[in-house]
């Protein structure tokens, strides 16, 4: 039995969402006029950060106008709202995005800006009801959107995909490169989950079709969001039979594949051959815990 990944950089949030008081309007006006709460102001999926990093967060009396997302609040009853606007010169800060400090936030900022950005893109991308075609206006501190026009109520949207390590009876991994990555890229194999699918036939459907291969034993071994832009990333080891099993390519989604031992791995990163997916990724954080520990050269995010 696989124990879960013990760290997943955006799968780290403190916050308690707090999501029966998204339409206590007298809760959220309380908390906005309260000096103590926080807001992260965030533009096409950054926010200001100050070296450390860390979050420039604002109390409601420097916050700009706009929609107020409630994120939640922290053990101390604090609450922390964002607000998408155009990012301020600020001297002493610098507009950044999950894929450069989700890794080196503490846990509890990781969670405010991957909740932030997630919502940002949703409402950014759902401004007209699906089935009038008029536009709908935000409800329940930002987790909702309502078409005045029919009363529907939509709520944001995310895209289950599998991950998954794939190794041999002989413990080698399969490594893959898509068509759009550099040269040296390598990754383990992931795919959307389709209707009527159940995560562990994606599994076994993803891979086969990428790589004409057959899996079984498929084991959990955690999950993260990953809003760029609205992705749920559901992490798999699975299993092929036999050592290093032919390959075979769909070569719309992937331009090579070989099966690594971990000293082949080892050799090809420290040679410069491969470089491995960054700490950000539950991609590799599959492969160190394949691997048994942190990759050479793994890259800062």
């Amino acid at each position: 039995m696989e124990t879960p990944l013990e760290w997943l950089a955006l799968a780290r949030g403190t916050l308690d969402r707090a999501a029966l008081r998204r339409r206590d309007e007298d809760f959220l006006a309380a908390a906005w006029a309260d000096p103590r709460t926080r807001v992260l102001v965030v533009e096409g999926g950054r926010a200001l950060v100050t070296p450390g990093p860390a979050l420039l967060l604002r109390p409601p009396a420097d916050a700009p106008e706009g929609d107020r997302w409630l994120l939640g609040l922290d053990e101390d009853g604090t609450a922390y709202f964002a607000v998408p606007a155009p990012l301020p010169a600020i001297e002493g800060a610098e507009p950044a995005g999950l894929r450069r400090v989700g890794v080196a936030l503490n846990d509890l900022e990781s969670g405010l800006l991957t909740h932030a950005v997630a919502l940002e893109h949703w409402h950014a991308t759902h401004r007209y009801c699906p089935r009038c075609g008029g536009p709908t206006e935000t409800v329940a501190a930002g987790h909702v959107r309502r078409c005045p026009a029919d009363g529907s109520e939509w709520f944001p949207r995310l895209d289950p995909a599998v991950i998954m390590l794939v190794e041999d009876d002989e413990g080698n991994v399969l490594l893959a490169r898509g068509p759009q990555w550099p040269a040296d890229r390598r990754s383990i194999l992931a795919g959307f989950v389709e209707p009527g699918e159940s995560l562990e036939q994606a599994v076994v459907r993803e891979v086969d079709e990428e790589v004409g291969i057959a899996v079984h034993d498929i084991r959990y071994l955690g999950s993260q969001p990953w809003p760029l832009p609205q992705s749920l990333m559901i992490g798999f080891f699975a299993r092929a039979a036999g050592a290093r099993p032919a390959l075979t390519p769909d070569a719309e989604e992937i331009l090579d594949a070989a099966w690594y031992s971990r000293e082949e791995l080892r050799a090809a990163i420290d040679s410069d051959a491969i470089v491995a997916p960054g700490p950000l990724s539950i991609a590799a954080q599959l492969i160190m815990r394949w691997y048994g520990g942190p990759l050479p050269k793994m890259p800062d995010f």
